[in-house]
């Protein structure tokens, strides 16, 4: 897979993409990453890439024209068509399921906005989707950018030392995740529910499975409500609602012990 990031700020693209997972998936060659700047395809002498909106108002908008010229030459940097994505407040929210579907695309072209945003008309002419990766807004689009390379990233094939986290991550399924416990020389075993020291597979992956429904409907009821539930997980969530009223201390914070 390759991504191409249209951003002012190239060097802060390459930074983000050096640590952790994601850079040792570059490093391996799992998935490559590029950054191009819009400033390097801007004409005149300034190398102007954003004017004052039409009609007025505060704020600046980036011209059409470099960001054009600069996605042409991205994309023929490969022969591969690529899907282009512009990071915007405005865009759909970004979730782990549009995550999956856009780390099976073999090329992708993320436009990072600055400034009051893009041009409507380059928008209208040359993107695909707008994503969104949450209700607030930010300085401009290259740590959103970041967010969707990292979360892509660490989802090739390879990128993980075990492919399973990945399906075991909060939202996979449409669930948060389960609480996790390791072995800490300060506290040894205490506080750690039972059934993770019973050497039970069985038992373990059902409580597993109880807490993420009942973190879930905790935390995200949102999340819960979108889903059918089938007879065993209903159960298991019923058990863990009754556990929980019976506590009686009126706490919405979730221990995670059973």
């Amino acid at each position: 897979m390759r991504i191409d990031v249209l951003t002012l700020f190239p060097d802060f693209i390459r930074q983000c993409v050096q640590v952790g997972v994601v850079g040792r998936a570059l490093e391996r060659g799992l998935f490559a990453v590029e950054a191009w700047n819009p400033r390097d395809y801007a004409t005149d002498n300034y190398r102007r890439v954003d004017d004052r909106p039409f009609g007025g108002g505060p704020g600046m908008v980036m011209l059409p024209e470099p960001l054009s010229a600069c996605l042409e030459a991205a994309r023929a940097a490969a022969p591969e068509p690529a899907r282009v994505v512009y990071l915007s407040p405005q865009g759909v929210p970004l979730t782990q399921e549009k995550v999956r579907q856009l780390a099976a695309i073999p090329r992708l072209m993320l436009v990072c906005g600055r400034y009051e945003g893009l041009d409507e008309r380059f928008i209208d002419r040359e993107v695909d989707e707008e994503l969104s990766i949450g209700d607030y807004v930010i300085s401009g689009g290259e740590l959103a950018a970041a967010v969707l390379i990292d979360a892509i990233g660490r989802l090739q094939d390879g990128a993980l030392n075990d492919a399973e986290s990945a399906a075991q991550d909060s939202f996979e399924g449409g669930l948060l995740d389960c609480p996790h416990y390791t072995r800490s020389d300060s506290m040894g075993t205490e506080g750690v529910p039972p059934v993770l020291l019973s050497g039970d597979h069985a038992a373990i992956r059902r409580w597993r499975r109880q807490q993420s429904l009942g973190r879930t409907w905790l935390r995200r009821p949102d999340l819960l409500a979108r889903l059918e539930l089938g007879k065993q997980d209903a159960t298991l969530l019923a058990a863990f609602q009754t556990e929980w009223a019976g506590r009686g201390d009126g706490s919405r914070k979730d221990s995670g012990e059973s």
